[in-house]
């Protein structure tokens, strides 16, 4: 998830995208560039970090033109330093290119362009695209641009200038954003509508497969068979921090509503019908695996709550025995770790101090660590044996929701991969478990759909003053989950318990007119846990209910139901987790809270 902006006009390019940029950091932050057209070369200008390192350069190395294109970068190949930062230019200098996204079959054109001379200098997949452009320019950029994209699988907008053609950019766009803004003798092209509101309140959303050609004095939209089309231009009214929220009223809805995105470019290359598993940052072999006597799930918060999960999916499907620990107790536990020890170390920054701690101690021992977490060349990242990056982008909220999904993600395709070295389960359950995870994208949508009923339950407890959560099996363990965004973000005391425990102590604080929220998602444990629920609204709770679409009985005794759509047992965490994010962020927000900053809390724990 980068953020990309361009500009063709009158102005100086370059303060119209560094101030662009900077309305897209959000988007990403471990580097930034611009590339503008200068003294008659395509110059490029980028910097590691913040984009304040990229403004300190550019003013002690001025670069003025009429324009340009720019980049803010959420690292998913190649470490966050200079030469992975954007734009690429080709190896001639002639065609520069902004990107963001995900280049599937990157190695194949890489290895392919290699094969005709081309050079490459970094390691990422956006490098292949403007030399593949290079490959295919003869004088129209926008016939050798999309020549280009027919070859590119996977996701991409795309901003692109060439030498040869000033005051002209081509842009397009498949499966990630890209607006066109237009302005009076000027046209802007960016991420997002914030990135150039200041500019132009009048903006044209480019279509997947539609590309636009920028102008100084024009701007024209084709389709995939070159043929020009109308576009409708939208007028903006929102304000600019409201538009940065992409019209959501904080980042933490905004982030809840792009879990399908996340996790279907997390699944993007990985998990594919009919064929195994694919994990290119991890390097672990049969042999490796049958020698392992046991796996350490480690991490701290929702990263703990997402390895209570992974246990159960690993030992499920590999059959390997798993323990899941807080790492700032398992560090100060004298752990037995040797070289028949693997180690999964979860974190979304990959700086958590604790985690780090344990992957490093880890390592001391012998024990091989995979590293699960969204930022690439975090410490944790560079520092394990095998990564899995989890493609949710930058998670603004601090309160983890679209991670923590990714999270899962990254767990169950472990599990699968392990499963089929293995040959601990058939291919055939493994191909239908691969199949239906590629299909809750489209189901957490549907989910977000319509949430007015939990928005009405939200409005009925947020008075509350403690909330019990309840779950038997996997069911338990979203009930954890969804305490803590409960405790986070609406101070409301909450506590999870397995159901099967209610007799054995926690059934004593059920009181008239307590909340209790039950999920019911393991077909095999049902009618325990429907009778669970009958124990506490006999003793006057008032009962939300979590279940599938084909689960009627649970209406007879439950105040209220949130219906989710089917799906297989083992990864129904992924659904049912997503209405009770919604639940804690709108009592929240009925008791007006500042739900993106929850008091205390910071995004990533750096100090232990």
């Amino acid at each position: 998830m980068c953020g990309i902006v361009g500009y063709v006009g009158n102005k100086d390019a370059s303060e119209v995208l560094i101030s662009g940029l900077s309305r897209l950091e959000y988007r990403g932050y471990d580097s930034a560039g611009i590339s503008v057209l200068h003294n008659g070369e395509l110059t490029v200008k980028k910097a590691a970090g913040r984009l304040k390192n990229l403004e300190e350069k550019l003013q002690e190395e001025k670069v003025q033109g009429h324009m340009g294109i720019g980049h803010t970068r959420w690292a998913t190949h190649g470490a966050p330093l200079d030469k992975n930062s954007h734009p690429h230019n080709s190896n001639n200098g002639k065609i520069s290119v902004v990107h963001n996204g995900i280049i599937e079959n990157y190695m194949e054109v890489k290895e392919r362009l290699q094969g005709l001379g081309y050079i490459f200098y970094s390691d990422t997949d956006t490098e292949v695209i403007p030399n593949l452009v290079d490959y295919y320019y003869s004088g129209n950029l926008l016939e050798a641009v999309k020549k280009a994209a027919a070859d590119l699988k996977g996701s991409y907008a795309l901003g692109v200038m060439a030498l040869n053609e000033p005051d002209k950019i081509v842009a397009t766009r498949k499966d990630s954003p890209l607006v066109v803004g237009v302005g009076d003798k000027e046209f802007f092209i960016a991420s997002d509508v914030p990135a150039v509101l200041n500019y132009t309140k009048s903006f044209v959303y480019l279509n997947d497969g539609e590309f636009a050609e920028l102008c100084r004095d024009s701007l024209q939209f084709y389709n995939l068979d070159g043929e020009q089309i109308e576009r409708e231009i939208t007028e903006i009214t929102w304000s600019a921090e409201s538009a940065e929220k992409g019209g959501y009223a904080h980042f933490t809805i905004k982030e809840i509503y792009e879990q399908p995105k996340a996790l279907k470019d997390t699944m993007t290359g990985r998990i594919v019908p009919g064929k195994k598993i694919k994990l290119d940052d991890i390097h672990i072999t049969k042999e490796m695996l049958e020698d392992y006597s046991r796996i350490y799930i480690i991490a701290c918060g929702t990263a703990y709550n997402a390895g209570l999960i992974g246990k159960v999916a690993i030992e499920n499907l590999a059959r390997i025995p798993v323990e899941v620990d807080v790492a700032s107790e398992f560090r100060y536990r004298n752990p037995i770790i040797d070289a028949k020890t693997l180690v999964i170390v979860i974190s979304q920054s990959g700086e958590t101090a604790d985690t780090l701690a344990v992957s490093r101690e880890a390592q001391k021992f012998g024990a091989r660590v995979i590293a699960i977490t969204n930022v690439v060349g975090s410490s944790i990242a560079r520092e394990a044996d095998d990564v899995f990056y989890t493609w949710a982008g930058p998670e603004i909220g601090v309160a983890s929701t679209k991670a923590y999904l990714t999270m899962l993600v990254a767990i169950y395709s472990i599990g699968i991969y392990f499963a089929e070295l293995l040959g601990t389960q058939q291919e055939s359950y493994l191909e239908d478990l691969k199949k239906e995870l590629l299909t809750l994208p489209e189901k957490v949508a549907s989910i977000l759909v319509d949430t007015k009923r939990i928005e009405l339950f939200a409005d009925k407890i947020h008075t509350e003053k403690d909330v019990f959560f309840l779950g038997r099996g996997l069911d338990y363990q979203i009930a954890v989950e969804a305490s803590l965004k409960l405790k986070e973000l609406s101070y409301i005391h909450s506590e999870a318990y397995p159901g099967g425990e209610l007799k054995h102590g926690s059934i004593a604080l059920i009181e008239d007119d307590i909340t209790v929220i039950a999920s019911l998602t393991q077909r095999d444990l049902l009618e325990k846990m429907q009778s669970n629920i009958k124990e506490v609204v006999s003793r006057g709770a008032k009962v939300m209910a979590i279940t599938f679409e084909d689960n009627h009985d649970v209406e007879h005794f439950s105040d209220e139901v949130i219906i989710i759509p089917n799906t297989m047992d083992l990864i129904a965490p992924i659904l049912a987790v997503v209405p009770l994010q919604l639940l804690a962020y709108y009592v929240a927000l009925y008791k007006g809270l500042d739900v993106d900053k929850p008091r205390n809390l910071a995004k990533s724990v750096t100090v232990e």
